[in-house]
């Protein structure tokens, strides 16, 4: 008995077998395949990325210039208002000179000290 029992368990071990191999493959048929998608996702990100830094690369570009243009602006106007503060500088020396002898208490100035008389206002008879 055991005989024919072990023959029929040995005939339904191919059949359930195949079966099985059956389900597998119709199993791997019918689920999509991940591969292409994510390559494609990979894909898409990369150009995305790409995308981005490329146009925040452009931006960057773009403020440096603007801030080297700003710098040379701002030397420029260091060096206009160095050379005005000198101006002024050497006008106020001149008034300095040009006063000085009244600091010294001399009362009035002398044309021989070449300076000039005070000037009166239109309306004086002086």
């Amino acid at each position: 008995m055991n005989a024919p029992t072990s023959t029929a368990a040995t005939e339904k071990a191919p059949v359930h077998l195949d079966v099985e191999a059956e389900i597998s493959k119709l199993a791997e048929e019918s689920i999509p395949k991940r591969s292409p998608p994510i390559e494609s996702e990979v894909e898409r990100i990369r150009s995305t990325i790409t995308r981005l830094t490329s146009s925040s690369i452009d931006g960057l570009e773009g403020l440096t210039s603007e801030l080297q243009d700003l710098q040379r602006f701002l030397n420029s106007e260091v060096q206009r208002v160095q050379s005005e503060i000198e101006s002024a500088l050497a006008g106020i020396k001149i008034i300095i000179e040009t006063i000085a002898p009244w600091k010294n208490g001399s009362g009035s100035l002398s044309p021989t000290t070449g300076a000039r008389a005070p000037r009166l206002g239109l309306g004086s008879k002086y």
